[in-house]
């Protein structure tokens, strides 16, 4: 029996081994999962996200799925409400607790605040709006101006970013404060899952293997019915490009293939999802260097 209201974490990059695992863990010790994905919330969006199969899901009981449709918002900060209700639910019925994911923001918020309780009024949004109609650097002088002439703003803070200059420009203007003292306001909040004992188990592969096991993946999501899976989506108007749900990988290269008359077939598709699928690995692994306190790496084979 594993430590009441104990948080068990299972996480790694993409096409590492998470789900079988995750699946054992839970059945040796009477825990639940819940999925911490970003692209499995999604309704609808099943192959290209190797969401859970039924048959899984009826081994192990399974949340954080199929919550939104993909044309709907659904942020971090829905996640931490939702993660908080099933974690009461869950633990109320006895039973333990398994994170099982590698969504960074998703992760991190087991740890760390990831968003803040600031309101943004619509007069600042109107106002952040015509400050940006003059122009990029027009609105980065403004913040500037708001941040002493940026010496108030943190160190590594995006100045050529416009959409990071306009989100900073809003938590300004709203609360008339400097990026810094917001900053240190919300560094100094605790995670919302703080009372929370936690274990991380970390899972590694050698990256050729990985590799191996990502071609694999791909191959079998489009043999699945990916194109078809996502073809469906888009002509409901549901999934589009450019939008959270468009912009996962698998989804987001299917539908600039399709709108692009599907050039080099299916055989470019699967080398263009790959790609980006190994380049999202790589991105993975550095940040589970730094970003979250791991307490077991386990190197699978």
């Amino acid at each position: 029996m594993l430590a009441k209201n104990k948080i068990f974490i299972i996480t790694g990059t993409t096409a590492v081994g998470k789900t079988e695992l995750s699946l054992s863990f839970a059945e040796a010790n009477n825990a639940e999962i819940l999925c911490c994905d970003s692209t499995t919330v999604y309704r609808g969006m099943d192959i290209g996200t190797a969401k859970p199969t039924a048959d899984e899901r009826s081994r192990v009981p399974h949340h954080g799925l199929d919550l939104v449709a993909p044309d709907e918002e659904f942020s971090v900060g829905n996640y931490v409400e939702y993660a908080q209700k099933t974690l009461a639910e869950i633990f109320s019925r006895g039973k333990n607790v398994l994170v099982s994911g590698g969504s960074g923001f998703y992760l991190k918020a087991f740890f760390a605040p990831v968003t803040d309780t600031l309101e943004i009024p619509e007069n600042v949004r109107e106002r952040v709006a015509e400050i940006l109609s003059h122009g990029n650097a027009f609105a980065e002088k403004t913040l500037r101006d708001l941040n002493d002439g940026g010496c108030s703003a943190p160190e590594n803070f995006d100045w050529e970013n416009p959409r990071r200059v306009a989100k900073g420009l809003e938590r300004c203007l709203a609360s008339g404060k400097t990026l810094a003292e917001l900053k240190a306001e919300f560094d100094a909040r605790e995670s919302a899952f703080a009372p929370f004992p936690k274990h991380t188990i970390l899972l590694t592969r050698d990256k050729e293997d990985l590799a191996r096991r990502i071609n694999l993946r791909v191959k079998k999501m489009i043999s699945d019915g990916l194109v078809g899976e996502v073809r469906g989506l888009a002509e409901t108007g549901t999934l589009r490009e450019n939008t959270p749900a468009g912009n996962a990988i698998g989804y987001r290269e299917t539908l600039a293939w399709l709108n692009a008359g599907e050039p080099g077939g299916v055989p470019a598709l699967a080398e263009m999802i790959a790609l980006s699928t190994r380049q999202l690995a790589a991105k993975q692994r550095k940040w589970f260097r730094t970003q979250i306190p791991v307490d077991e790496i386990r190197e699978l084979s």
